[in-house]
């Protein structure tokens, strides 16, 4: 982190995790500042790259997506070029809500997959994922139930 954050503005960063949507004369109000240095206070946060977007969180299962399938990749060879060609291909499949490259397991990755059935996810992983050159291994994990899930980042270790 390139900036230190004062009292004020966590309690900024912490307001906006919670409802990114809230006025400026509100937040003001919830941080104890007048509207307008409040604004540029959000302002610099916005432009230290601090706050990465702003965005509307959908309900999945709402949208007919109630599947969350956990997917352990391993590939046959970790070189740069293998995990480069992975990142690129994994990254065109839309139902792909995440991928992340790990260690201290078999496998190489894990990739988090919203379906809307298992049919759907069986075409996925048949037309897909197994024809994805360089893959040795993949293990599907479905998630039945999620007793925790955040999008707000803790940030009490910056006081």
């Amino acid at each position: 982190m390139t900036r230190s954050l004062d009292r004020i503005d966590q309690k900024i960063l912490e307001i906006l995790q919670r409802d990114a949507r809230i006025s400026i004369t509100d937040l003001s109000e919830q941080v104890g500042l007048s509207p307008t240095p409040c604004g540029r206070r959000l302002k610099l946060l916005e432009e230290s790259g601090l706050i990465e977007q702003q965005v509307v969180l959908l309900e999945q299962k709402q949208l007919g997506l109630p599947i969350t399938i956990l997917v352990q990749v391993s590939l046959e060879t970790q070189t740069r070029d293998k995990l480069d060609a992975f990142e690129s291909e994994i990254a065109k499949i839309p139902e792909v809500m995440e991928c992340s490259l790990i260690t201290g397991s078999a496998a190489d990755y894990i990739v988090k997959i919203v379906m809307p059935s298992l049919d759907h996810y069986q075409q996925l992983l048949l037309d897909k994922l197994t024809n994805m050159p360089g893959i040795r291994s993949i293990i599907s994990n479905f998630v039945l139930r999620q007793p925790v899930r955040k999008t707000a980042l803790p940030l009490n270790h910056l006081k």
